[in-house]
């Protein structure tokens, strides 16, 4: 039998019950797993601090009652919850226009918002509310995401040539670049080089070398690390900040005290529509991941209580005046290749990440800058997803449309433009789908009972029946696409007495709908021409059952297309006579 922590049943409401079931032989695992969690996340929640135009401290305040709240409601078994980049960007593009970044205020506002979303998505777990999830497609978070990576390198990039920003003006920038700090430059490129042939190469060589391959696995990830170390050390033996290295500064050492300002109601009521959109691409994105997680170790989760775990690790890093928080995919990853195998690992990290800002927190003063900015710029750009865009483009134009206007929309208009965006685009692709309608003509295949597209498949049709199968819902887009479908098939049958819908494929038909049926069925009357249905699901039979057209307009329901036509094959019904001119 399998060690692995089975999760409580989908839907239950029992807190800690992957406590209720612990094992000690998971603890080692676990005990590891925290450990290790809690040395690589030091350099990735100060750098995500620092990109969300919020003290480097924070981004370690923000990974304490983050980890416990959500091992307190969360489902999975692995999942790390703190300081992520797509959360810091968008902290910092939406309150940017509400007060000056880094100002008391906008400290507030970071904590508020954080409240707000962490109210929003406990709310929504509380109303089992998990299939929220369903209305960002993967087209949208993918074309999101990898737009946020960009904006997030392109930030980063003044810091790793040691200018403050880009030039306002794109003509003065070889002018401001030739102001940049060599000796930031050449930090920052071998800071890069190194991360980038620890995440591509290290593991392998590791492991070539004899070690196992965790070990060379969680040798790589934590390669970050060696880099901030051997930073401060250089800066304390070498003053480098007295040649121009900007560095992390003072850092107050012990646990954050929160001093609770409220903002003003109209600043407030501002965050209401951020804290909205934070948290739907927090949990959409935090659901993806858990989702990944679980079916590496066999196991499921539950939206409801994902949003219920991720609601209160943002109500907690809020408490302790952090910004919004989300599942982060490599930290997860690192927890689940240390042997994680409850949230007791996210528990001890938290622990660790406490008793570091009570003793060393304050070395990292003297951490620079521009080793923060290398960290962000490796860790997101593997998130510039661009096969995504290549797969769904030789897919599905729409899907690939859709991908790349959210992509070029956060680029343009922002974080909060890029979703609106991408959101109305799917909507209108949905739209436009279904009012393109397939409505096909079908016959029998021979000795069968199987009906199948005559332009598809070579089958035997019954003389005077025509038999329709529709395939998609029918509503106000598409009413006229499937009317004039019928009457095309009515012209190229000229003979028919019988016209057969199966709606086999139909789930719903709206008001619009029957009013086009209920239209279409007294003009083949006026023609002689009698309706029937065959294959009618139940929700749309329930609905149909109480209209007029279904009692008095269609001829006969047929459970299946087989009988009908054996049914109205048989029927001999005399030709009109033809209409004096």
């Amino acid at each position: 039998m399998s060690d692995s922590p089975r999760l409580q049943p989908p839907g239950s409401d029992a807190l800690l019950g992957w406590l209720t079931h612990y094992r000690r032989a998971w603890f080692g695992g676990d005990l590891t797993a925290g450990l290790v969690l809690s040395i690589m996340v030091i350099p990735q929640s100060m750098a995500y601090a620092m990109l969300a135009g919020m003290p480097v401290q924070v981004g370690l305040y923000a990974s304490l009652l983050p980890l416990l709240g959500y091992a307190l409601f969360g489902s999975s078994m692995s999942m790390s919850v703190g300081p992520v980049a797509v959360t810091g960007l968008m902290t910092a593009t939406l309150l940017a226009p509400l007060a000056e970044v880094g100002s008391a205020d906008y400290m507030q506002l970071a904590i508020w918002l954080a409240l707000f979303s962490g109210a929003l998505l406990f709310a929504f777990g509380l109303l089992r509310l998990g299939f929220l999830a369903n209305f960002l497609s993967h087209p949208v978070i993918s074309g999101f995401i990898s737009g946020a990576a960009i904006l997030i390198v392109l930030s980063q990039v003044p810091k790793l040539a040691g200018l403050r920003n880009w030039p306002d003006n794109p003509a003065t920038l070889l002018d401001s670049w030739h102001t940049s700090n060599s000796l930031v430059l050449a930090m920052g490129i071998a800071a890069l080089l190194w991360l980038v042939y620890a995440r591509a190469w290290l593991a392998g060589h590791l492991r070539s070398m004899g070690l196992p391959e965790l070990l060379a696995n969680l040798a790589a990830r934590l390669a970050p690390i060696l880099v901030v170390v051997l930073a401060v050390a250089a800066t304390l033996q070498f003053g480098l900040s007295a040649h121009g290295v900007p560095v992390v500064g003072e850092i107050p050492a012990g646990l954050p005290s929160l001093v609770w300002q409220t903002p003003d109601t109209g600043a407030l009521r501002s965050l209401l529509i951020p804290a909205v959109l934070i948290s739907l691409v927090t949990f959409v994105e935090s659901v993806s991941i858990a989702q990944s997680l679980a079916r590496r170790k066999r196991q499921s989760i539950n939206p409801d209580r994902e949003l219920l775990g991720l609601g209160a690790a943002n109500l907690g890093s809020g408490l302790t005046g952090g910004f919004a928080v989300a599942g982060g995919f490599s930290r997860s990853s690192v927890n689940i290749e240390a042997g994680a195998n409850t949230p007791l690992a996210g528990v001890i990290a938290a622990v660790m990440i406490a008793g570091i800002l009570l003793t060393v927190a304050p070395l990292f003063a003297y951490l620079p800058q521009v080793m923060l900015a290398v960290v962000i710029i490796v860790a997101v750009v593997p998130l510039i997803d661009l096969r995504s865009l290549a797969r769904a483009w030789r897919y599905d134009r729409a899907e690939g449309l859709t991908l790349l206007s959210t992509l070029l929309g956060v680029l343009i208009l922002g974080v909060e433009g890029g979703i609106i965006l991408g959101v109305c685009w799917s909507i209108v692709a949905q739209l436009w789908r279904g009012s393109r309608p397939h409505v096909a003509v079908v016959g029998r295949v021979p000795d069968t009972n199987y009906f199948r597209n005559t332009k598809r498949h070579l089958v035997e049709t019954v003389p005077q029946l025509l038999a329709l199968r529709i395939d998609e819902n029918i509503f106000f887009a598409n009413t006229k696409a499937v009317e004039q479908a019928i009457y095309q098939a009515l012209a190229d049958y000229p003979d028919t007495r019988e016209v057969l819908l199966i709606l086999s494929a139909v789930n719903h038909i709206d008001s619009t709908g029957l009013d086009m049926l209920s239209e279409l069925t007294e003009g083949l009357a006026e023609r002689d021409i009698h309706l029937h249905l065959a294959e009618v699901k139940g929700p749309v039979m329930d609905h149909l059952q109480q209209t007029d057209w279904m009692q008095r307009q269609v001829d006969e329901l047929f459970p299946s297309t087989d009988i009908a036509f054996n049914t109205l094959g048989k029927l001999k019904r005399p030709s009109p006579e033809p209409t004096e001119s």
